[in-house]
């Protein structure tokens, strides 16, 4: 053995090459937008309308149905698909207020959050290079759990100000590799709320083609102006071929409880448990209880409290972007506002960001979280689920800026 090959040996016994790591992560986003402009509104010590973390207060009767399940000892293991009084509060809540009839015993499984719920029906429903149809601005957290699972995005755009979509766009995005369409209504985050003519028109295509239908509903009680949300499910014709998913993170101010849901047929429900069982075991067991007691207690009023409440808050950043010369798309549900920022410097959505960062001390999330076209370097998302006085104080700071 010569030297060198001696001296290469020897390095290679002493310093081993790590192993590669996986292929999949080529077609992830490794830190979200979202997440990275928290981080430097952190640095920068600034008010963070990027991440959509509600800082309002969960409501008493949670609380404490959380805290006697823990003293009662519910803190083990429950079914692999929730609690069994959970399934039965979310059944009778779909029922209330969705008009959707399930069963609980077999049609419900409670998972780690709404994006734990996506995440295990997509294990259960996707091959990989399925296509899945994603409405532009798209949640990237459908998108990264997409790839996830080695699926394939395609776009279908929103136009705004009403971020509306041509029926002929969706059709021609359909191919033979196409395996479902993601509904999120109310939507991150445009605010949209998908009508009953458009989910029609999204049912006629989805039949058409032997397509799943997944929802995102998490911001389901956030609706403004006489919005209705409708969920796609209560479309008897797409029944069986729509997977439902929610969660309580927004509507209870619990985003780290991680209590979610999908709802589907009875086949597909208990495939989804397995995947649940087999990534999450259960979502926290107290929790749970926490959330069924909810459910079961809190009033009409609170609901419609939050809707009254969030409107409010609503006009007030619609207010702040207007005077800061950025024309906001005025949402119709959840508790984002996509604004024009043309008129910032900088050739891309995360350079105009940081920019007014820096000049407002007031996070935005930069449009390339939410478009795969040129709109990316357009809009900024502001969220405006934050407690009075951090808003008003944001609102101010836009204002002065312009």
């Amino acid at each position: 053995m010569s030297g060198s090959l001696r001296e290469l040996f020897v390095t290679s016994l002493i310093n081993p090459p790590a192993p590669s790591l996986s292929s999949r992560l080529s077609s992830l986003v490794i830190q979200s937008e979202i997440r990275a402009m928290t981080i430097e509104c952190e640095k920068a010590g600034g008010i963070n309308l990027a991440q959509g973390v509600c800082d309002t207060e969960v409501p008493l009767a949670i609380r404490r149905a959380a805290a006697q399940a823990m003293d009662e000892g519910v803190n083990s293991y429950t079914r692999y698909d929730g609690l069994a009084e959970l399934r039965q509060a979310i059944a009778d809540k779909l029922a209330r207020d969705n008009g959707l009839s399930v069963n609980p015993d077999s049609e419900i499984v409670v998972s780690a959050g709404s994006t734990g719920a996506f995440y295990c029906a997509c294990l259960a429903l996707l091959n990989p290079g399925d296509e899945v149809i994603l409405f532009e601005p798209y949640y990237g957290y459908h998108l990264n759990t997409l790839a996830a699972v080695d699926a394939v995005c395609s776009f279908v755009s929103l136009e705004p100000p009403n971020w509306d979509f041509r029926p002929a766009d969706l059709e021609a995005a359909v191919t033979p590799k196409t395996k479902a369409i993601m509904v999120c209504t109310p939507a991150n985050p445009s605010g949209k709320v998908f009508s009953r003519l458009e989910l029609e028109q999204i049912a006629e295509i989805a039949i058409k083609h032997n397509l799943i239908i997944f929802t995102d509903e998490i911001y389901e009680y956030f609706v403004y102006d006489g919005a209705r949300h409708i969920s796609p499910a209560t479309l008897a014709q797409v029944r069986d071929r729509t997977v439902t998913i929610s969660g309580f993170s927004k509507t209870f101010s619990i985003t780290g409880w991680r209590i979610g849901y999908s709802v589907c047929r009875s086949d597909w429900a208990k495939t989804i448990g397995y995947l649940n069982d087999l990534v999450y075991v259960c979502a926290p067991a107290p929790l749970q209880r926490g959330v069924a007691q909810g459910l079961s207690e809190l009033p009409e009023q609170y609901y419609r409290d939050i809707r009254q409440e969030y409107a409010l808050k609503r006009a007030q950043i619609c207010e702040a972007l207007n005077r800061a010369g950025f024309d906001p798309c005025v949402p119709n549900g959840s508790y984002y506002v996509l604004a024009d920022a043309s008129r910032l410097p900088g050739a891309t959505g995360k350079e105009k960001a940081m920019y007014l960062l820096s000049k407002t001390g007031v996070a935005a999330v930069p449009g390339e979280a939410f478009f795969d076209g040129p709109n990316k370097d357009r809009f900024l998302r502001f969220c405006f689920a934050k407690s009075a006085g951090d808003l008003a104080q944001a609102c101010e700071r836009l204002s002065r800026f312009n």
